[in-house]
């Protein structure tokens, strides 16, 4: 048995959890619309990826938008591969938890989601959001191509200066390449359609920007 450590920093290679080989079985079907959550996906759709905080109540925030195609939950941005959620929560794997998001850009915008990801959460806290305290629980954009990065770095100095002006302190959400996405368990996806009254532990800071 793992123990969850409430970890602070990332780890090194040296001491990153080995990880295996074989990818976590997922059942193919979005608990909400039926929609496939693994790809290949349309060709006209596009995908984009965040952390911030657990991932049950962040993926409902995505779900929930028109436009949204699928999204599913799983692990990314850190060293073990196809890590469990148990050896996640130990902070030895480097992983946040993510959302995968595929979308119709005819129907909502990158810059819509980065909306949601920032109006979702307290994007200041470090590695914890709220109660949740640990590395999985950091503030990340992973992007997928050089327009999505411009965007989000865009998007991050409008919210560091309106959370500045809020009285909130530095943004500490990072901007990184996408890499792999580990699908979580599947008792992990669409965790909140599955269980309704289950916990959330988005909060958000209350200040908009529209710029």
């Amino acid at each position: 048995m793992l123990k969850s450590i409430r970890r602070q920093t990332l780890p090194g290679p040296g001491e990153a959890l080995p990880g295996r080989a074989g990818r976590m079985p997922v059942t193919n079907r979005h608990a909400v619309n039926g929609h496939p959550i693994l790809p290949p996906f349309p060709a006209h759709l596009r995908q984009a990826m965040f952390a911030l905080g657990c991932f049950w109540g962040a993926e409902r925030r995505f779900w929930q938008q028109p436009g949204v195609h699928v999204t599913a939950v799983g692990y990314a941005g850190g060293i073990t591969p196809n890590p469990t959620y148990e050896e996640v929560c130990t902070g030895l794997t480097g992983h946040a938890e993510a959302v995968l998001v595929v979308f119709d850009p005819a129907v909502i915008s990158y810059g819509d989601l980065l909306k949601v990801f920032w109006e979702a959460h307290d994007p200041t806290q470090g590695m914890r959001q709220g109660n949740d305290v640990g590395t999985q629980y950091r503030s990340v954009i992973f992007v997928f191509d050089p327009d999505q990065r411009r965007e989000a770095e865009e998007s991050r100095h409008r919210y560091a200066e309106a959370l500045r002006a809020a009285g909130y302190g530095a943004v500490t959400t990072e901007i990184l390449d996408a890499g792999d996405f580990f699908y979580a368990e599947d008792y992990h996806q669409q965790y909140l359609a599955k269980n309704p009254g289950g916990y959330c532990g988005l909060g958000g800071t209350g200040v908009a920007c529209v710029a």
